[in-house]
């Protein structure tokens, strides 16, 4: 029998080499994200886009006051919380069949694990890391896809890792498609500050 080797469908931050759409106008030009192009369907995002801001744009900021988390635009003295809640739930209530996700790191709302949570709204307040807020709706709702940022995956044992788990979840759910069978399977486990994987059912 044929071998077949189903492209992996990921979600990617569209400032990884697809658009200059960070906040300062730049793109970053990863090498093994270009390496990978032709191997996988990408699907790039940038939520900050998605959810009305421009390109250039002020810094937004992630803050948490008393367990509420929110998304601010200090420059302009704005809160961007609802618009981004909205842009998050239409997104992902459209979307289907993914395999994978490779975020921007430190993103306010790409960033999976390190991401600067202030404190307070003042310049001074203190901070903790934690994960942005479209990357915290990634992390509850996919916890069992293989998801990583750009900065991680430069260590190799973590880059063979995601590779392995999206190409086998790829052919996993190609041979689903194929056969009309579906069961949930938990196929990779990832290990960063304030994730947790949901337990199996």
């Amino acid at each position: 029998m044929e071998r077949i080797f189903a492209k992996p469908r990921i979600v990617i931050s569209r400032c990884l080499g697809f658009a200059a759409c960070r906040y300062n106008g730049d793109m970053i030009t990863d090498p093994f994200i270009e390496s990978m192009k032709p191997y996988s369907n990408f699907l790039p995002v940038c939520p900050e886009l998605g959810c009305g801001l421009g390109v250039p744009r002020d810094p937004i900021r992630v803050v948490r006051t008393g367990g509420k988390y929110e998304l601010i635009q200090p420059a302009a003295d704005r809160d961007i919380t609802p618009l981004m809640n909205s842009f998050i739930s239409d997104y992902l209530q459209n979307l289907v069949s993914v395999d994978g996700f490779i975020l921007k790191s430190g993103s306010p709302s790409c960033g999976l694990c390190d991401v600067k949570i202030y404190s307070g709204k003042n310049i001074n307040s203190g901070t903790s890391p934690g994960g942005g807020f479209f990357g915290r709706a990634i992390m509850e709702r996919y916890a069992r896809i293989p998801m990583e940022d750009e900065h991680r995956l430069r260590n190799f044992r973590i880059r063979e890792r995601f590779l392995k788990a999206v190409f086998s979840l790829a052919r996993y759910q190609h041979n689903i498609v194929r056969e009309g069978v579906w069961k949930k399977r938990k196929v990779y486990s990832r290990h960063c500050p304030g994730f947790h994987t949901n337990p199996g059912k």
